[in-house]
């Protein structure tokens, strides 16, 4: 076993959970003499410049477990001229004489402070409020153990009201405050997406693998005998290709970024080397290099697929939901998920003419983990009916086969495909490259064709109607009560293309979060409407318009579409007292109830009652 494979399986999803933390990682490189697994560190340099600027100021770092708060922090002592074996002895609290006769304190883990020890946070205090101005620290710990810790030393004279002040910083992602000397860093903000192709690249590059090239097992010219985790290797660098699995899985990161979800740098370490070394038959369920060879004579290579190992399918279902990344990555359902015609391609394309050409370029083409004779045995006899257990083992294989399609269908066929139908959310892909990425990116305007579908699942949701109508957004009730299921009564129309201050539009902030966004006067103080529009409303909207019921797929969702409505009724009563309309007073009452004609589009008629 090379020392390089075995020091990356310890960055994969083994039961020590110890090896993940950045010290253990730091004692076997000292103690191996392996080269690190280098990492851009997105604020390294900022850092480093603030603390050797005229006018040095205190930071915090802050994050989640695993998210590189240790590693900042290490590498900030060691570039202003502290050493590794003074980071590594006993003490949580690091002193180090700085330029301008400045001592800077690094707490390497707020939560192992003892008592004792935090009368520094007192210091700390006074540092931020320049009443220590020879002082200056860096802070690592996270959210909930910052304000805990300040908690206990907000009463001091010297400390008192830091707490609200860093907290606020907090809610607000605030990086600098104009009263005080700090910075707050929150490495949670560190796109997961963004930080992805670092570590691939990091991983990929790395001198150990140059061991690997007098393997015999290394690129043999029997593909049959050759290295599984070798061939991973190859299938992430795709050097001639269009970096399809690397690509697909920035897509996925981005989507689950968008719904709020973040996956610090620690667990795409685990990831990537889990897709290189994953298989379900050997020690750990991560491969070494002393099982390929029985790997090869067994001939189950195929089990080491790198699409598989991406969902963690070499784990057991307990440890595969039990581990962050593959838990958030599952619920894309790829593999379970499908269409048609992929089924009909992995089930019946060797057989069905029209299938051929595109059995041939997508499955059998590949050697290693498309087709190989296990497949085609058990494709034949699932076909013929002589397939046990109702062909499971047969369906187990399609299942990896979808996965393996989800990261090699190339670019130009995912339409014809209909690639995203592989996952949970059927229109992930055009919220993702048609919406989401123009729009925040670009500030580009959302296709008409996708704002009027986005519409049409609002009208339906609103008047629990199946209508077609698109080019209004339609506010009604059932009299009393604006959340019922079906509301008939007509409160009004809003215009969808811009109509005296009327309009419906998607729009981003400057964070990058989405927006429907619903206008309904050009006056300044009738406030716009906001729904955030996540991937999931997205699916949700898209879903409902093209004729699923509303409660079929997310309960959540239809609930959160009906407050949003709420919403636009309210805002609809404030125009109407602002622009003072009026209302028969007399002995007559009139409302309008909505109609839907034979086209279904939404149509309303006046309703008087005399009295």
């Amino acid at each position: 076993m090379t020392d390089w494979i075995n020091f990356l399986r310890r960055y994969g999803p083994i039961p020590r959970n110890d090896n993940m933390y950045d010290e253990t990682i730091q004692r076997i490189i000292n103690k191996k003499k392996i080269e690190p697994i280098l990492i851009e560190a997105k604020y390294l340099q900022e850092l480093i410049e603030n603390f050797q600027s005229e006018q040095p100021k205190s930071v915090i770092l802050t994050g989640t477990a695993g998210d590189g708060k240790t590693y900042h922090a290490r590498e900030v002592w060691l570039e202003l001229g502290g050493t590794y074996q003074q980071w590594e002895m006993p003490g949580n609290i690091k002193t180090l004489s700085i330029q301008r006769n400045k001592t800077l304190f690094v707490i390497k883990d707020l939560s192992e402070l003892q008592n004792d020890e935090r009368n520094r946070l007192v210091s700390f205090a006074q540092a931020i409020k320049n009443r220590a101005s020879d002082f200056l620290f860096l802070i690592a710990a996270n959210d909930g153990q910052l304000i805990e810790a300040l908690k206990q030393v907000d009463e001091h004279p010297d400390a008192y009201g830091i707490r609200e002040v860093i907290e606020g910083m907090l809610v607000t992602e605030q990086k600098e405050h104009d009263k005080y000397e700090v910075r707050l860093y929150n490495l949670s903000r560190i796109s997961a997406a963004w930080a992805l192709p670092q570590v691939i690249d990091a991983v990929l590059k790395h001198a150990g693998w140059k061991d690997c090239t007098h393997c015999q097992y290394c690129d043999h010219e029997d593909i049959h005998q050759r290295c599984p985790i070798w061939e991973n290797k190859k299938r992430l660098e795709d050097v001639d290709g269009q970096k399809v699995i690397r690509e697909r899985l920035i897509d996925l990161l981005e989507l689950c970024e968008i719904n709020s979800i973040h996956l610090p740098i620690r667990q795409l370490l685990l990831l990537v080397s889990n897709m290189m070394l994953g298989h379900p038959d050997v020690r750990d369920k991560l491969m070494k290099c002393s099982d390929v060879p029985v790997l090869i004579e067994n001939k189950t290579m195929v089990k080491a697929s790198i699409y598989r190992n991406v969902f963690g399918e070499n784990l057991t279902e307990r440890r595969r939901e039990a581990t962050e990344v593959f838990n958030i990555l599952g619920r894309f359902g790829i593999g379970n998920e499908t269409s048609n015609k992929i089924d009909n391609i992995l089930i019946f394309g060797n057989d069905d003419p029209e299938l051929k050409d595109l059995y041939q370029e997508l499955v059998l083409s590949d050697l290693y983990y498309g087709a190989d004779d296990t497949f085609q045995v058990q494709q034949k006899a699932y076909l013929e009916g002589f397939a046990e257990n109702g062909g499971a083992e047969f369906l187990d294989l399609v299942r990896s086969q979808r996965q393996r399609l989800f990261f090699s269908i190339p670019g130009e066929k995912e339409d014809e495909l209909k690639l995203w139908e592989l996952t949970t959310f059927q229109y992930a892909g055009e919220f993702l490259i048609k919406v989401y990425r123009p729009i925040t990116r670009n500030r580009a305007k959302s296709p008409s064709q996708i704002l009027s579908r986005l519409v049409r699942g609002l009208n339906r949701i609103s008047t629990g109607l199946l209508t077609r109508t698109q080019d209004k957004l339609i506010l009604a009730t059932s009299g009393s009560y604006s959340q019922a299921k079906v509301s008939k009564i007509f409160e009004s129309f809003i215009s969808v293309m811009r109509d005296r201050g009327e309009s419906v539009q998607i729009k981003s902030d400057c964070s990058g979060r989405l927006y429907l966004e619903v206008s309904f006067s050009s006056d300044p103080t009738v406030p716009v409407v906001k729904l955030h529009l996540q991937l999931i409303r997205y699916e949700f909207l898209s879903r409902v318009a093209e004729g699923a019921l509303p409660g079929s797929f997310s309960r959540e969702c239809y609930e959160d579409i009906l407050a949003f409505k709420s919403r636009m009724l309210k805002q609809l009563d404030m125009r109407r007292r602002r622009e003072q309309e009026e209302f028969e007073t007399n002995d007559t009452m009139s409302f309008h109830m909505i109609k839907l004609n034979a086209d279904g589009v939404l149509d309303k008629k006046t309703v008087e009652v005399l009295f």
